[in-house]
């Protein structure tokens, strides 16, 4: 036997003992028992649940799911309007001798605010003073002519048909004297005309004229408006109209006011307005309006309350929705939990103090649940999370209105984004 044929006699017996070996290792780990298996992955698992650190929340990132008084409500808005208001014109057509008032000056009902030029109409007045003074003159003549041919008539000096004419003479002069009155007095009036008095108490918001310049009839002169009862002019669509009464409640939010302001439904228009089709619904403001510095014309937001109901709420921004359905993050266990929930109304609720926007959950977790707010942002499942020392306080009452589910859910879809 040469020496290379020992050397492949050799490498193969190594290369079948390695085989033998390899074979004998897989057999033994196969042989393992499932439990054993079950332990190293569950200790793989908690090695990654160790690396990963919990999320820390504070008080305003967490609240809890509990019953609250919820309103439906339907959401309004548009400009203010005093409810008395008046637009000063002129009578007659004449020249603006003088205008004292400005922007923001106080009036009172009857007060002397302006003259127009009367000189035309005072001489015109005398001229049907005149007139009536001749035709009480001619009624004069006529009467005792009158008077005197009744005499002769009944002496026979003179026929029946003289004293006719009499009593016709008489009846025309009489009736001249009194249409020279009626022209007289309309010429007074027009004198009078000529002074600008304020109809109502208030304040001066437009002057539209300045001494000198020559106005014609129902020229307007100036706008006072009067600031002690104000309401809210809204646009209602047709849809929503059909809910509104007169008398219902709501609370009006006012740009530059802190708090919102109570109201209620004084008046609905009978007719719908051209092109928009929308109804016109007029909100009368409370009395601490007045006392609050409002002014015709700032843009408010109502919300009108249409229906209460008492109902499992949670935050508005609480509500998720990346997924086929809503759903919220609940903490069970130190981790994020997702829960699948059917929503309702939409409302505002008193939390700590202040209103917040929540939405009815009608099926999906129970009272109690503590919730994430949209603050935390996106969490994965089975996050540990570590909760505030304080617990959240829940809604405690409905402060005022709620929308239908669809508006709820485009409003928390819009605050999530």
């Amino acid at each position: 036997m040469s020496k290379r044929t020992v050397w492949i006699l050799v490498t193969v017996a190594v290369l079948v003992a390695a085989g033998v070996l390899g074979r004998g290792s897989m057999q033994r780990r196969t042989a393992a028992s499932p439990a054993a298996v079950a332990a190293s992955a569950a200790a793989a698992a908690s090695a990654a649940n160790a690396a990963t650190p919990a999320v820390e929340l504070t008080a305003a990132d967490v609240s809890r799911a509990s019953r609250a008084d919820l309103s439906s409500t339907l959401e309004v808005s548009g400009g203010l309007k005093a409810v008395q208001s008046a637009i000063v014109k002129a009578k007659i057509a004449a020249e603006v001798k003088s205008l004292t008032v400005r922007e923001g000056d106080r009036v009172k009902a009857g007060q002397l605010i302006g003259r127009l030029d009367a000189t035309e109409y005072q001489i015109r007045l005398r001229q049907a003073d005149d007139q009536a003074m001749a035709a009480q003159s001619q009624l004069d003549i006529a009467q005792r002519t009158l008077d005197n041919n009744k005499a002769l008539v009944n002496q026979g000096f003179i026929s029946r048909n003289a004293l006719d004419t009499s009593v016709s003479s008489a009846a025309g002069a009489n009736a001249s004297l009194q249409a020279a009155r009626a022209a007289s007095a309309l010429a007074r009036k027009a004198v009078q005309d000529s002074e600008i008095r304020a109809p109502i108490s208030g304040l001066v918001a437009q002057r539209m004229v300045q001494p000198g310049e020559r106005v014609g009839i129902d020229a307007r002169i100036v706008e006072i408006v009067d600031l002690g009862r104000l309401e809210l002019e809204a646009a209602v669509s047709p849809e929503d109209v059909v809910q509104l009464r007169v008398g219902q409640t709501a609370l009006v939010q006012i740009d530059g006011l802190a708090a919102p302001l109570t109201a209620r439904v004084a008046r609905i228009n009978p007719s719908a307005q051209a092109g928009t089709r929308s109804v016109l619904a007029y909100l009368e403001l409370s009395a601490g309006a007045s006392a609050a510095g409002l002014r015709q014309g700032l843009f408010a937001r109502g919300n009108i309350e249409l229906k209460r109901q008492s109902a499992l709420v949670v935050p508005v921004s609480s509500l998720r929705f990346d997924q086929a359905r809503p759903y919220v993050m609940t903490v069970q266990d130190g981790k994020a939990v997702a829960k699948v929930v059917t929503t309702g109304a939409r409302g505002e609720v008193l939390v700590d103090g202040k209103l917040e926007n929540a939405v009815e959950i009608t099926a999906g977790i129970e009272p109690g649940t503590t919730v994430l707010r949209g603050t935390v942002g996106a969490l994965r499942e089975g996050t540990p999370i570590k909760l505030p020392a304080a617990t959240p306080t829940a809604p405690v009452a409905a402060a005022m209105t709620a929308a239908p589910a669809s508006t709820a859910s485009t409003a928390a879809s819009a605050a999530l984004r």
